[in-house]
C-alpha cells in the first residue's frame, strides 16, 4: 500500500458508517479529515461524540453539506455507507469523484452493477477515468463471502464444473437495521406484501453475475427465490421479539444457468435464531474444494473490515469502476500481531 497516510472522508454515519469512522481513527497510515450525513441530529457534531471511541475530540464535525465538506477537506479516499441502491447514490458517487476523491462504497449494487445497470456503470466509469480516479462497491456481501472467496477458491484447481456457496447467518447477533431488513418479528403476510421494494437482501445477483464473469461462463437465466423463515419458538435478541410462528430472516437463494444446468448456485439464510451459523464454499473441480468457515464471517465487522482495508487498494489502482475482481487480493493492513511470548 502506499506509504504516505491517507486522507479519508467517511461519507453516512449509520451504525456501519460509524464503525469505519472508528477504524478509520485507529489506522495510522490513515487520517480521517471529513465526515457527512444529513442527519440534523449529527450535524455539527464531533465525530469522537457518534463513534464512542477513546478520543475525546477528533477536531472533525459532521457536515450535511457534502459538497462543501470533499472541497473543505480534499480527501484522497471516500468511504461510502449510505443505501443498498444505485439509484439512489449515483449522484452523491459522481459527486465524489468529481472532487477528485478515490470511492469505497458500501452500495451493493454497485459491486457489479454493469448488467443491471450498464448505463449508469458505463457513466461512473467514465466520470472517473476522466478525474483520474478508481472507485469500487465491497462489503462481506456481496464483496467479500458470496464472491471475493469462492473465485479465490477456484485459484488451485485446473478445471471448475460448477461452484456452490452457502451462507447461515444467526441475524440475531447482528445490528438491529439488519433485523428489521431481514423482516425479524413479521407475520408471514407482511413478509410476501414487502417482498421487492428494497426488502431482503440486496446483492445477490450481483455476486452471482461477477463470478459468472470472471470464470468466463455465459449465464442464460437466473432463478432468484426470497422466502421467510419462520421462527419455531420464540426469539428475544435484545432489541427483537419475535413469536413462534413469525417470520426469523429470509432464506434467498440464485441459481445460475450455464450450458442448460445449474453450475453456479447461492444460498443465504438469514434469520435470528439460527443454531450455527457458518460460510461454505464447494468447487466442483479438479482438485475439489470444500471451503468452510465454522462460526461464519462475522458481517458487520467484515463489511467495516473490507471497506477500510481496501482504500488503500482503490487509492494505489487505475482509473475507472472496478469490481473486487480487477484489484488486487485483499488482505488487512496496519495490523497488530501478538508479542511473542
Amino acid at each position: 500500500m502506499p506509504t504516505d497516510s491517507l486522507r479519508v472522508l467517511q461519507y453516512g454515519l449509520g451504525p456501519i458508517g460509524q464503525a469505519v469512522a472508528r477504524t478509520v481513527l485507529e489506522k495510522e497510515p490513515l487520517t480521517l479529515v471529513g465526515a457527512v450525513d444529513i442527519d440534523p441530529d449529527k450535524a455539527g457534531r464531533d465525530v469522537a461524540d457518534l463513534v464512542d471511541g477513546e478520543a475525546s475530540s477528533t477536531g472533525v464535525h459532521v457536515s450535511d453539506d457534502a459538497e462543501s465538506a470533499l472541497a473543505d477537506t480534499v480527501p484522497d479516499v471516500v468511504l461510502h455507507t449510505t443505501t443498498s441502491f444505485l439509484e439512489g447514490v449515483t449522484e452523491q458517487l459522481v459527486q465524489c469523484v468529481r472532487a477528485g476523491a478515490h470511492v469505497v462504497s458500501s452500495t451493493e449494487e454497485l459491486s457489479f452493477p454493469h448488467h443491471r445497470s450498464p448505463d449508469t456503470a458505463d457513466r461512473l466509469d467514465q466520470v472517473a477515468r476522466a478525474e483520474g480516479v478508481a472507485l469500487v462497491g465491497t462489503g462481506v456481501n456481496p464483496g467479500y463471502a458470496m464472491d471475493t472467496v469462492p473465485l479465490m477458491a477456484t485459484a488451485g484447481c485446473t478445471d471448475v464444473r460448477a461452484v456452490h456457496v452457502e451462507r447461515v447467518v444467526d441475524a440475531g447477533e447482528r445490528r438491529e437495521p439488519l433485523q428489521a431488513k431481514v423482516g425479524a418479528g413479521l407475520s408471514p403476510q407482511a413478509f410476501d406484501e414487502k417482498k421487492g421494494g428494497g426488502f431482503g437482501h440486496v446483492g445477490l445477483c450481483e455476486s452471482l453475475r461477477l463470478v459468472a464473469d470472471e470464470l468466463g461462463w455465459p449465464v442464460e437465466d437466473i432463478t432468484e427465490k426470497l422466502r421467510p423463515v419462520r421462527a419455531d419458538g420464540p426469539v428475544d435478541t435484545g432489541v427483537r421479539q419475535v413469536a413462534a410462528g413469525q417470520v426469523a430472516g429470509i432464506h434467498h437463494t440464485a441459481v445460475g444457468q450455464v450450458g442448460g444446468e445449474s453450475r453456479l448456485s447461492l444460498d443465504l439464510k438469514m434469520y435470528v435464531g439460527a443454531d450455527a451459523s457458518y460460510d461454505a464454499v464447494t468447487v466442483d473441480g479438479d482438485p475439489p474444494i470444500d471451503l468452510r468457515f465454522q462460526g461464519g464471517i462475522f458481517g458487520d465487522t467484515a463489511t467495516v473490515g473490507m471497506l477500510v482495508n481496501m482504500a488503500p487498494r482503490v487509492a494505489a489502482a487505475p482509473p475507472g469502476l472496478h469490481t473486487m475482481a480487477d484489484l488486487p487480493v485483499p488482505r488487512a493492513f496496519a495490523t497488530s500481531p501478538a508479542a511473542e511470548a
